[in-house]
């Protein structure tokens, strides 16, 4: 494990995640919420999804970064004209 700061709040924390213990259930939540308004409007850019849902950028953007994502990063990326990572 390590000594790391999570990419939500910022604090310091020691494990193998990427967010802290206290942030994990919201970030669960948000990634459903993501995953829940495609299903139910399609692809759109990420500065649509995020005005709709009230999910930051910087965490769309991040979760278009983990493994089962694959397909939302490849079609967001096309509505929005630009080449993801």
């Amino acid at each position: 494990m390590e000594f790391k700061k999570c990419n939500r709040c910022g604090n310091f924390y020691i494990t193998d995640k990427d967010i802290c213990p206290k942030c994990t259930p919201k970030d669960n939540l948000e990634q459903s919420t993501f995953k829940n308004y495609i299903e139910q409007n399609g692809y759109n850019s990420i500065d649509n999804i995020s005005t709709a849902t009230g999910i930051s950028q910087k965490n769309l953007n991040r979760f278009l970064g983990y493994e089962g994502f694959e397909d939302y990063k490849k079609n967001i990326s096309k509505f929005d004209g630009i080449n993801l990572k």
